[in-house]
Parts: structure tokens; sequence; C-alpha cells
């Protein structure tokens, strides 16, 4: 029974649909400084029961600064830590590692995650989102402490690993949406700034 009640949970998983919306305002618990360099207007993926899984605003410019010369990294004119939006997940959610994260605000920032052996494979790029909670991060200055700001996101997973979205400078022929790629994944291509980006929304890594 219990073999049975597992396939059927995997089916379920496996055709679940998910819809693209648009979503209201920012979320009112960011801190007015990162509010401010938002778009006004996000981005909210709906299930099929019609409950919200997670709301997302990225900046109206992306940051910039000068090039990285850092291999297998998509967007190497972001700065280490910059600001890049705010994450809203109304119910319990999980990162890229399928970590859970509690409900709540999340500020959302860059970083590449480094090359030392610990993270062969997780993707083929090296650019992530770094999930912090919204409450510990009130400046939109970036974060450039890498080990300050893997503190700050660990406190977002609760756990001894920082929470993590993967996430890349989107292909030139993709376009906005919302769609599955591969088996599992789930991912928002949306515009920071001129520029369009790829994240996976839902989807764990085989890391």
């Amino acid at each position: 029974m219990k073999r049975v009640c597992s396939l059927l949970l995997a089916a379920t998983a496996a055709f679940a649909q998910y819809k693209l919306q648009p979503s209201g305002d920012p979320p009112s618990e960011a801190a007015a400084p990162i509010l401010a360099t938002l778009n006004k207007a996000g981005s909210k993926i709906v299930a099929d029961s019609g409950s919200t899984l997670v709301e997302l605003w990225l900046r109206s410019t992306m940051p910039s600064g000068p090039a990285s010369s850092e291999p297998s990294v998509t967007l190497p004119t972001i700065p280490q830590g910059a600001l890049l939006g705010v994450l809203r997940f109304p119910a319990k959610g999980s990162d890229r590692r399928g970590q859970t994260i509690a409900p709540g605000v999340y500020t959302l920032r860059y970083g590449d995650y480094p090359i030392n052996g610990n993270h062969q494979g997780v993707a083929p790029q090296r650019d992530f989102l770094i999930l912090v909670p919204a409450a510990l991060d009130k400046s939109a200055d970036p974060i450039s402490d890498f080990d300050a700001l893997m503190d700050l996101s660990r406190k977002a997973a609760a756990s001894a690993h920082p929470a993590v979205l993967s996430f890349w400078k989107a292909d030139s022929d993709q376009k906005p949406g919302f769609e599955k790629q591969g088996e599992k994944d789930w991912v928002l291509s949306a515009k920071l700034g001129d520029t369009l980006v790829s994240i996976i929304l839902i989807g764990k890594s085989e890391e």
C-alpha cells in the first residue's frame, strides 16, 4: 500500500500544472530602500488548485559593475551580493536544494557558487539567487562580503546551507513566461531591467 501511495504521489507531481499570473504591489514587509528599486508589478505562480505558490518582484534596472572574468558565469557584470528582487512564499516553500523555506518575504541577492568541489554538477552556470529574510535585509546596497551573505541566507533555510535558486541569463531565443523545462523544472523567464533572465522556481537539484 505504501508503494502504491508513493507511485500515485509521484504521478500527481509529474502531471502538476502551474500558471503564471501578474501579482500586485511588492510586499510592504520589505524595507523602503529595497521597495524603491522594484518593478511595481510582479509575477505570481499559481497551482491547479488555485493556491499561490510563490510571488516574485525583480528590480526595474539591473545593477552593473566591472565585468567578472570568472568561468561559467552568464551575468558577469552583476556585482556579487547585489540586490535583484524580492520573493514571497504565502505558504511553505522550498529552494533549489529542496530545503524547506518558511512562509514569508525574502530578498534575492546575486551570487556565484564557489569552485571548491562541493557543487560539482549542480548547474551548467554558477549564477544563483541567494534568499535572505527580508527582516534582516534593510539596504539596497550590495552585500559584498560573501561569508556574511551566506550567514544571512542560512537563516532563510534554517539549516547549515544557504537558501538558493538557480538563475541565469536567458537564451537568445527564450521568451518571457513560465514553462516546464526537462522532466521536473519549472522556469520563470522575466525581465531584470532590460535583460531577460531565467529562474527555476519549482524543481530540486540532484546534488
